[in-house]
């Protein structure tokens, strides 16, 4: 096997690879998949000499650890951690170094929920439909990474960087404000039920996923009884199941569903809302 891989010695809670996705296939019923927080993936790409759509790894809360077989340039990005190689503290947010044989591990959010790790040269991972990505809903992809899983590596095609002014990314939410446009099924519910939506009262249930962000908080009461047809669904789409309480669907979304959608998110606020920790308070704006 080749030494540009990298081995996965602690995998953590879920972590995935993940590039910018495969748009253009849900008429085959295929997500699109993709970083949940694309600009931090974009990011962290740029900082290690990457092309921005390379694929990186997306943690979830407790990070992962891993051991190159040839010395390779990482950064770690996205919701901040510790950074350690070989026990020893090194820069988050920056290019670093390490040698062959080291262990690079990125610990715990610190804030947030997915951090995300690239390498110089991406992760070279079998492409399916035009991506590297996981899609957890359909199992396209590689599979979730596992301890003692081997990643091959990239030949790097560009020179680490560091970005001046700061922190390149706004740090995870306190409250997150997610910006709707009512429809296409705002009618199927109540003027009660839209009040409650735009009123606030909502956290980020602890059963969020990649698939979507669910809420906890006040049920939206239907106007219409039944069910719709199945119909094409959207990323940022506002679900509402039979318990009332809205689920924002993220990158890894069905592509057609039969509960009524009240309300679509602006695609700008879906980052925010890859690192709103469980309980974080949510706030759906309507806007015109």
């Amino acid at each position: 096997m080749t030494d540009r891989a990298i081995a996965v010695v602690r995998a953590g809670a879920l972590s995935t690879v993940q590039d910018l996705g495969r748009p253009g296939h849900a008429h085959l019923g295929v997500p699109r998949s993709g970083a949940l927080d694309p600009p931090a993936a974009r990011t962290v790409n740029r900082l290690v000499g990457n092309a921005e759509g390379a694929a990186v790894l997306e943690t979830t809360l407790n990070g992962c650890a891993l051991r190159p077989r040839c010395a390779v340039t990482v950064a770690v990005g996205g919701a901040p951690c510790p950074v350690t190689v070989d026990g020893r503290p090194v820069a988050w947010g920056a290019p670093v170094r390490v040698g062959a044989g080291s262990l690079i591990e990125a610990g715990w959010a610190a804030r947030g929920v997915r951090s995300y790790v690239a390498v110089a040269g991406g992760f070279a991972v079998e492409p399916v439909l035009g991506s590297r990505s996981t899609d957890l809903l359909s199992g396209l992809g590689p599979a979730p990474l596992a301890d003692g899983a081997v990643l091959p590596l990239g030949r790097p095609t560009g020179q680490p960087a560091r970005l001046d002014g700061g922190v390149p990314w706004p740090a995870p939410p306190a409250e997150l404000i997610l910006r709707v446009r009512l429809g296409p099924r705002a009618d199927w519910f109540t003027d009660g039920a839209l009040r409650t939506l735009a009123s606030g009262g909502y956290r980020v249930s602890a059963s969020s996923n990649r698939i979507g962000l669910r809420t906890e908080g006040p049920a939206l009461e239907r106007a219409r009884t039944g069910e719709l047809p199945s119909e094409g669904m959207v990323l940022g789409a506002v679900q509402v199941p039979p318990d009332g309480c809205p689920v924002v669907f993220l990158a890894d979304h069905p592509t057609t569903g039969g509960y009524p959608v009240v309300a679509v998110v602006d695609g700008r606020d879906l980052p925010a809302a890859a690192q709103a920790a469980p309980g974080t308070p949510v706030r759906f704006v309507p806007v015109r």
